[in-house]
């Protein structure tokens, strides 16, 4: 089944409307849809290098988009729909999640959380929810969104740019492992400058 839809949304990336169907396909995936707009953006690239900033760009604004409806139905419809996005993806239980964040030091473990999901191939639209399910400070939760994945979808965008059809295959692979790593060291960093200064 997440076959079928990953082969769908990389056929979507030759379509005449690409950029439209990026741009819903970013905002559905901050909320509940599975497939990462990564598989539009390699290809989309790859068929116009010189476009690679303005997709980029359309995902990213659509991401963060998706990801204030995701904070919505946290926020306002949490125990009719929020709660079934949650059993989709296999967690029944998400109530965790609020007593997590009101322990000492939640709001700053609840920031490295949110960089990690909006960084990595973790399920983002579940921390979406969540940020509003447990009330996280609007604010705080745009900037956290544009910077992770303004970062992660400019990063894809250019590496594809640079090294074509290579790098497709080795996203596949290997961009797991480095966007955790990479994620890693943004929150380390992130938490230095924050004790220190």
């Amino acid at each position: 089944m997440i076959k079928k839809i990953y082969d769908k949304c990389v056929s979507w990336a030759g379509k005449k409307y690409a950029k439209q169907l990026l741009a819903f396909e970013a905002f559905i995936e901050s909320s509940f849809f599975p497939i990462p707009p990564d598989v539009m953006i390699v290809p989309m690239v790859i068929a116009k290098k010189n476009e690679f900033i303005r997709i980029a760009s359309i995902a990213t604004i659509f991401s963060v988009l998706g990801a204030l409806f995701g904070y919505f139905i946290g926020y306002v419809f949490f125990n009719e729909v929020g709660i079934k996005i949650f059993e989709i993806y296999g967690y029944e239980n998400p109530n965790f999640l609020k007593d997590k964040f009101s322990t000492k030091g939640g709001f700053i473990s609840w920031i490295g959380i949110l960089f990690t999901a909006g960084f990595t191939p973790l399920p983002f639209k579940l921390l979406t929810i969540s940020s509003g399910f447990i009330h996280f400070n609007i604010v705080s939760f745009i900037i956290i969104c544009v910077i992770t994945r303004g970062s992660r979808f400019f990063l894809v965008s250019f590496l594809t740019y640079k090294y074509g059809e290579k790098f497709g295959p080795f996203l596949e692979k290997q961009g797991t492992k480095w966007s955790i790593i990479i994620a890693s060291l943004i929150i380390i960093i992130g938490g230095v400058f924050y004790f220190l200064f």
